[in-house]
């Protein structure tokens, strides 16, 4: 049987617990805020730790072509 308004309350309870804890966890926004650890020592912007050699190397030549890409990202020097 069931399906009474008891059970329908608990259940309802249940969700709105899970959906509670789901909005409890946050975006995500403040990790990726910590996660742009690259920054362009020209223009000072901040890249995501995951960025690539390549996207760094199309910045350096797109906004800074005067410049070395060096000069802009130190660390890719090996």
């Amino acid at each position: 049987m069931g399906g009474g308004n008891a059970q329908k309350s608990k259940m309802a309870r249940e969700k709105n617990l899970e959906k509670a804890k789901a909005a409890a966890k946050g975006s995500q926004l403040e990790s990726n805020k910590k996660a742009m650890s690259i920054q362009c020592k020209v223009c000072m912007q901040t890249f995501i730790c995951t960025t690539s050699e390549v996207k760094c190397r199309e910045h350096a030549e797109a906004k800074h072509p005067k410049s070395d890409v060096y000069a802009c990202f130190p660390h890719l020097k090996k």
